[in-house]
């Protein structure tokens, strides 16, 4: 073995650390914004359906471009950011954003399907017993449809995880700081350390094949509900 242990841990526990906080946002701003997303009389609908979309038809390494130019030390944003100590570019935080703006699409995307097609009669009787629209949202359709929120969640975390393009503008690539397992890859085959390369792979493939069982047994399971 041609390389140090460090170099394959080191990009797979900070991967690890940027898909779980992620994860936490894509549940805490994901499924709210499905939500509203699935509200036919929302003004701007289409703008806002647009935004969330475009990581899904725009070149990463573009929007990771547009978002150094926004979230930079003087851009019209990261200057704010950087006054209270907040950044985004070469650092963990920019790792994260460029996970979650990756991922969004492939988790509101499904949830608000999910939603749209939730039976109106239910909603409806839930409104005329007196219940709220978030009540209504909270404890009988998300609960009703949480086998959609974890299949979307999964799919949107392996996105996050084998992201480049964001990843590389924001991070910057920075060997023992902000190289994830993806461009941990990229960056062994650039350097001529194939064996390395491959052990990386076979991690990908492990985790990819870990994600595709998960969903297998949630849509198995459903089926026999």
């Amino acid at each position: 073995m041609d390389f140090d242990m460090v170099q394959v841990w080191h990009p797979l526990v900070l991967s690890l650390k940027t898909i779980s906080v992620v994860a936490l946002l894509l549940v805490i701003l994901g499924i709210p914004l499905s939500y509203v997303l699935s509200n036919e009389k929302l003004k701007y609908k289409w703008l806002l359906e647009t935004l969330v979309t475009l990581p899904l038809i725009f070149p990463p390494i573009a929007i990771g471009f547009l978002l150094l130019l926004l979230l930079g030390k003087y851009g019209w944003l990261g200057s704010y950011f950087n006054a209270m100590g907040i950044r985004f570019i070469f650092d963990f935080n920019g790792l994260v954003l460029a996970g979650f703006v990756s991922a969004l699409p492939l988790m509101v995307k499904p949830l608000q399907s999910a939603i749209e097609l939730f039976p109106k009669a239910i909603k409806e009787a839930a409104y005329m017993s007196g219940k709220s629209r978030f009540h209504t949202f909270l404890f009988i359709i998300l609960p009703c449809i949480k086998k959609s929120v974890v299949a979307a969640l999964l799919i949107a975390l392996a996105r996050a995880l084998g992201e480049v393009g964001i990843t590389l503008m924001l991070g910057g690539n920075l060997v023992g700081k902000t190289d994830t397992i993806s461009l941990a890859i990229y960056n062994a085959v650039f350097d001529g350390e194939y064996r390395l390369a491959l052990l990386l792979c076979a991690i990908l493939i492990v985790i990819s094949l870990a994600v595709f069982t998960a969903l297998h047994f949630f849509q198995k399971e459903e089926q026999f509900l």
